[in-house]
């Protein structure tokens, strides 16, 4: 069992960066293959970034490569995601996942966050 709380959302201009965090409860961490997602208001949940139980491996969405980059340290139990050169399109509610393969697809993580809101404005 793992629960997990992301924290680091806000409100950013255009541009600018901002670190989301997900800290991970349980002993189990390294364990887990890491995932973010994003859902904004009526549109459905969609992949951002994802990587491997040791950190070798990451994978991005084409919308954010480049842009942003998945970390974790397992030491601390915790992933991060880090997000330059924002834009208003990246506005949506961030959520953190555990799962056992690193994916694109939701429904392969079994554990989620319950989100934090990232905001860039015009």
């Amino acid at each position: 069992q793992v629960q997990l709380v992301e924290s680091g959302g806000g409100l950013v201009q255009a541009g600018g960066s901002l670190r989301v965090s997900c800290a991970a409860s349980g002993r189990t961490f390294s364990s887990y293959a890491m995932g973010w997602f994003r859902q904004a208001p009526g549109k459905e949940r969609e992949f951002v970034a994802a990587i491997n139980l040791s950190g070798s491996f990451t994978t991005y969405a084409d919308s954010v490569k480049g842009r942003f980059t998945i970390s974790r340290d397992n030491g601390k139990n915790t992933v991060y995601l880090q997000m330059n050169s924002l834009k208003p399109e990246d506005t949506a509610v961030y959520y953190c996942a555990a799962g056992a393969l690193v994916r694109r697809d939701p429904r392969i993580y079994n554990y989620w966050g319950q989100g934090t809101q990232v905001t860039v404005s015009s």
